[in-house]
């Protein structure tokens, strides 16, 4: 910790993950997303990262709910017939959906009701675990996701989950910008362009701090927060 116009700094690891002021936010880990039969799997989508970094997530879940850490599950949501969904939302996912849709309409995929929207059973919300539905890449954008880490005493939030570059970095960089420290996750987020995502991890390199899961683990480990 360091003092910088009279403010305490934390700037150790394991001050900045304090199981009694961290959470952990795990981001979108739904079926249309990882699995082979969800609707990126049937298109085709390269899915090889997230093979490999979902169970290094579940270890750091597993960590997390032993030590007492809060933990947060974003769930991506789109409203049936496009309910909500904006004109320029839907230039967006035309945009970020091209290659995959061939031309075709604008991708449906993470609505309510259907399996798809569901969380995948490995790295599905335990007890005690809160969830945030969001319309938008951001966890924070017209959530209760801020409301629930503010009473819940959170000063830094460990990013984990998909993909990197899109929902991972936007809900990251909204985090900042409201005010908490930011941990990144390094081997428990992914996507499925390794391209973006070795790009995105590039830019929040030089933002926030990186550390693997097992240096985080390691950290509750050494509070004497897990036997």
């Amino acid at each position: 910790m360091i003092e910088v116009h009279g403010k305490s700094v934390y700037t150790e690891l394991e001050e900045l993950v304090e199981p009694g002021h961290t959470a952990l936010i795990v981001v979108d880990m739904q079926h249309d997303f990882l699995d082979a039969d969800g609707l990126f799997g049937r298109l085709g989508i390269d899915l090889s990262m997230y093979d490999t970094m979902r169970p290094r997530l579940a270890q750091l879940l597993a960590a997390a709910h032993r030590a007492g850490v809060t933990v947060i599950h974003l769930q991506n949501t789109a409203l049936a017939d496009g309910a909500s969904d904006s004109p320029s939302q839907i230039r967006f996912n035309l945009r970020m959906h091209s290659t995959a849709r061939a031309d075709g309409p604008p991708l449906q995929y993470t609505v309510p009701g259907t399996v798809g929207h569901d969380f995948v059973p490995d790295l599905a919300p335990a007890e005690g675990d809160l969830i945030v539905r969001k319309y938008r890449s951001s966890g924070f954008w017209g959530t209760n996701l801020d409301l629930l880490l503010r009473s819940n005493g959170i000063e830094t939030v460990i990013m984990s989950g998909c993909t990197t570059e899109g929902c991972v970095e936007s809900t990251a960089r909204d985090a900042m910008f409201n005010n908490y420290y930011v941990v990144i996750a390094t081997d428990c987020v992914a996507s499925d362009h390794k391209d973006q995502h070795d790009a995105a991890m590039l830019l929040m390199e030089h933002r926030f701090d990186l550390a693997d899961s097992d240096s985080i683990a390691a950290c509750w480990t050494q509070s004497g927060d897990i036997a």
